[in-house]
């Protein structure tokens, strides 16, 4: 299952175990690049 980025549409990557690499914030996927761009700002980007 290929998430992708609320932000940028980026595909987000995964672990080898399933997990995300980024966070979910409101119910929407954040990839980790985004994050940092954004920093505490990504809740008034969404």
């Amino acid at each position: 299952m290929t998430e992708k980025c609320t932000l940028c549409k980026e595909k987000i990557e995964e672990t080898f175990l399933g997990k995300i690499r980024g966070t979910v914030i409101k119910k929407k996927m954040v990839c980790s690049s985004c994050q940092k761009k954004f920093g505490a700002d990504v809740e008034k980007q969404l």
